[in-house]
């Protein structure tokens, strides 16, 4: 118990904010308008088979292979549907983690209904009893996840230790790989293809930039641009 409970603080809890009663399912909280984590859900729509399994394994394997993220975590939610679980070093703004899954979602999932409150929305952390199914949510191995995709839920608890396992090898995302991974999506909202230029260098963000990248990497930190400069006087003014 103590084990799993350091595991799930490591990667996604804020600071102070794990109950004292794992078996209630601990809920991810957001504080003063930051997060630790990014949940996405992957539901099962009506009339089909295990498309949103595929449709989550497309958005890991982009996460991993085109983004440079470390590999996230894959639970079942205990109702209908995955998770994907994306851990962060640092507590981000929330208006910056939505940014991060509209960029996502754009580029890997744009019919997937995503509600607005995505991000904010408490979420139980797993392993869980879903009280509206009497399933458990639990955290699972992703070489198996297409063989749940007709049951979101366990009929008994997991062991813990199992859960635990899973999580161990977990790496948080740090925020120059987040950065990384903004920038990179940014070409889903129409900047120029990355050929037609000289790659901007770590660090020199002015050389080569344009400036629509250049707005959307002071957005992505939350620093509304002004423009403004300085003229310097003549001396004879």
């Amino acid at each position: 118990m103590l084990k799993l409970r350091a595991q799930l603080r490591r990667l996604y809890l804020l600071e102070g904010s794990l109950p004292a009663d794992q078996a209630a399912g601990p809920v991810l909280l957001t504080h003063d308008g930051h997060t630790r984590a990014i949940v996405i859900d992957f539901d099962k729509l009506p009339g089909e088979d295990d498309a949103h399994w595929r449709l989550l394994c497309l958005v890991a394997n982009g996460l991993q292979g085109k983004l440079d993220l470390p590999a996230p975590a894959v639970s079942i939610s205990g109702e209908h549907g995955f998770r994907l679980w994306l851990s962060l070093a640092a507590p981000i703004p929330l208006g910056v983690a939505r940014q991060f899954v509209t960029l996502l979602r754009e580029k890997y999932f744009p019919d997937l209904p995503v509600p607005p409150d995505a991000i904010s929305r408490p979420v139980a952390l797993p392993p869980c009893l879903h009280q509206g199914s009497g399933r458990w949510a639990a955290f699972i191995n992703p070489g198996l996840g297409a063989s749940f995709a007709d049951e979101a839920g366990l009929e008994m608890a997991p062991p813990l230790a199992g859960q635990t396992a899973l999580l161990e090898h977990l790496a948080c995302i740090s925020e120059p790989q987040f950065m990384h991974a903004m920038a990179l999506l940014q070409p889903a909202r129409g900047a120029p293809p990355a050929q037609t230029r000289a790659a901007t260098p770590h660090g020199l963000l002015l050389k080569d930039a344009t400036l629509e990248e250049i707005v959307n990497h002071l957005h992505a930190m939350q620093i509304e641009p002004t423009f403004r400069h300085l003229i310097a006087r003549r001396p004879d003014a």
